[in-house]
């Protein structure tokens, strides 16, 4: 995991937090902490990977208390900028295997975390890392993005994902190992402008939703529902992500 602690550095920690834009939008974060508030019932809850809380901090403030795991230090240290330990404790390490405590009501990972671990026995792991947190009955939640290898061109092994002024996303595939390598290419949009092109690639493991709920059968989840977003629209073949509701069982 000491690559994915370099990823998330001091320049991306800083700049990572885009107030009332993207995923910071309130249409985004707005039904995904009502998901998450009524799916604690009342009872705590851990958030894998934490970041900066973008999530966390709303869903405290609708009242669950919140506890997190984060890798990152730079990430935990731009989360202490806007709340302290008491507000919300953090264990710094990976997810996969850190313990925030036990007896949650819910446990979640948003936004593609989990492709951050990027071989299968992590993936399997961090299941089990939440099955240890929760309480009999409670649940996990993932927001997982599908695999889009329907777009690959033939004899093509990369997609433009994202193509808009002063930034590219492009993600290039390898499908014998499950991996992909997003790169983010940020620019100045003038033509005329004198400002270089900045690089940064983030690695993931893809997984299909199949696969995450044998993963969750292994730890001891069944899957209770799934929707294409945190509005509950329904998951299809055309959905390009999925939040998934694995319960653990209550014996």
């Amino acid at each position: 995991m000491t690559d994915q602690q370099q990823l998330w550095d001091h320049d991306v920690a800083q700049n990572y937090d885009t107030p009332g834009e993207g995923m910071f939008a309130e249409d985004v974060l707005g039904p995904t902490v009502g998901v998450l508030k009524g799916l604690a019932r009342g009872g705590r809850a851990v958030e894998f990977a934490i970041g900066t809380g973008r999530v966390a901090i709303p869903l405290a403030d609708a009242g669950v208390p919140v506890s997190g795991i984060e890798l990152s230090h730079a990430m935990i240290s731009r989360l202490r900028e806007k709340v302290d330990e008491q507000r919300i404790p953090v264990v710094q390490g990976d997810m996969a295997s850190a313990l925030a405590g036990d007896d949650f009501a819910l446990a979640y990972l948003v936004f593609n975390t989990i492709a951050n671990l990027v071989t299968q026995d992590e993936q399997v792991a961090c299941f089990e890392n939440a099955a240890r947190h929760l309480q009999p009955g409670g649940c996990f939640v993932v927001e997982l993005w599908v695999p889009q290898l329907r777009s690959l061109p033939p004899g093509h092994s990369g997609t433009v994902e994202v193509s808009d002024p002063g930034y590219l996303l492009v993600d290039s595939y390898d499908v014998l190992n499950q991996r992909v390598v997003s790169h983010h290419v940020r620019f100045d949009p003038d033509p005329a402008g004198s400002r270089e092109a900045r690089i940064e690639r983030t690695p993931h493991r893809y997984v299909w939703p199949s696969e995450l709920d044998l993963m969750a059968r292994l730890a001891g989840f069944h899957l209770e529902s799934r929707w294409a977003d945190w509005n509950g629209n329904p998951f299809t073949a055309e959905s390009r992500s999925h939040v998934s509701v694995y319960r653990l069982s209550a014996v």
